[in-house]
């Protein structure tokens, strides 16, 4: 577990509700956590819809002051450095879908860097359109890797077809995740499956680190 986790990937990965949970799991553990939404591609910070979530879990949240309203300002507030500054602190850290909202992060990056005590962590879901086959998926990670300057560590499986994801679903993404991790040469680190899936999934025995996860933030499976 490093200090700063970063979760980036396509729009519609659903990065932004696994770094939710990521945070509630670490101030759960009793550990000092932020969660920094830096997306400023999309004025509509998703992960300011669960703010009162991480507030009550004694959370520090950093966002836009624009987040949710429809002034859309390419901004961050000063507050942001504290993913690199604050050493007291775990930070979470979720980028803005592909390359443009990684384009964000670069300016943390030389101290993430210099610190060396990060994740960089891959969301994909294998049946989103523009991730659906492996080579896809990898080129959208050789393009947000680019913009934000630094390499992924992981990758985590978060395949998904919403609220009509049974058990089959999952399993069924094992191998694409596999193929993705040895084209690139990244390990799979997480499979997120809704907690309801849990049980089922884990007594396959087939996939280890299971990660359950719950929907705090509702992404339209149509929205894309």
């Amino acid at each position: 577990m490093k200090r700063v986790t970063i979760f980036s990937g396509h729009y519609g990965s659903g990065k932004t509700n696994i770094a939710v949970n990521y945070a509630l799991k670490l101030a759960a553990e009793g550990k000092k956590t932020s969660l920094a939404d830096l997306d400023i591609v999309n004025p509509y910070f998703r992960s300011k819809d669960s703010e009162k979530i991480l507030s009550d879990a004694g959370i520090r949240f950093i966002s836009s002051e624009y987040a949710n309203s429809n002034v859309d300002v390419p901004a961050l507030p000063a507050e942001a450095y504290a993913i690199t500054d604050d050493k007291s602190s775990y930070s979470v850290v979720d980028v803005g879908g592909d390359d443009r909202g990684a384009l964000a992060l670069g300016r943390y990056v030389p101290a993430i860097l210099a610190e060396n005590n990060y994740e960089m962590l891959f969301v994909v879901n294998a049946y989103r359109p523009l991730t659906h086959n492996v080579q896809s998926a990898y080129e959208v990670m050789k393009e947000i890797r680019t913009a934000a300057g630094i390499d992924f560590t992981g990758i985590i499986n978060n395949s998904n077809i919403g609220d009509e994801t049974t058990a089959k679903d999952v399993l069924a993404t094992v191998g694409y995740a596999e193929e993705l991790s040895r084209l690139s040469g990244i390990p799979v680190k997480m499979t997120c499956v809704h907690y309801n899936l849990y049980d089922e999934i884990a007594r396959t025995q087939k996939i280890t680190d299971l990660f359950p996860i719950k929907l705090y933030i509702r992404q339209s499976w149509k929205s894309e």
